[in-house]
């Protein structure tokens, strides 16, 4: 699994590409260096995943029930807009432009990268979602993680 980790503002040429960040590109395996697929994020952005990393989703994704109906619409919402990406010569991702339209791409987009995948966001709604952090952190980390289990055999570590 990818262990992807950083934020990186890129501009966007007038035909929706960008140049993928080195220092992004070098938390990439080799074999994930120049293959991705893009699709719409759970809010109005886009999500960028490595193609192995995508390969793996998938299979979570197709192994759900169909004959659920929330399940078909999960899975009709999750693959929506759905593009296999390679990197051009020069080392550019071409986003399609009914993507960009969705995230409300304009000049400058963020990439937030983390765990297995990459987000794209329109810079300023990006700058808005941060700007939300709730009240108290502390609270919302203490009801995300607590139940957590410490790892076993050593003193507990706040």
């Amino acid at each position: 699994m990818a262990h992807l980790l950083g934020e990186f503002v890129c501009k966007i040429d007038a035909k929706g590409r960008f140049l993928l960040p080195s220092g992004l590109k070098k938390q990439l395996s080799a074999d994930d260096q120049e293959r991705f697929v893009v699709n719409r994020g759970l809010e109005q952005n886009l999500t960028l995943y490595p193609e192995s990393e995508w390969q793996k989703i998938s299979r979570e994704v197709n192994a759900l029930n169909l004959y659920n109906k929330k399940n078909r619409e999960f899975v009709r919402y999750f693959f929506r807009g759905a593009t296999e990406i390679r990197l051009d010569p020069a080392g550019r991702i071409l986003l399609p432009k009914s993507l960009i339209e969705y995230g409300g791409i304009g000049k400058e987009v963020v990439l937030f990268a983390y765990g297995n995948r990459i987000e794209l966001w329109a810079k300023e709604s990006y700058e808005n979602m941060i700007a939300k952090e709730p009240d108290d952190f502390s609270s919302l980390a203490e009801e995300v993680m607590g139940k957590i289990n410490q790892p076993s055999g050593g003193d507990d570590v706040p």
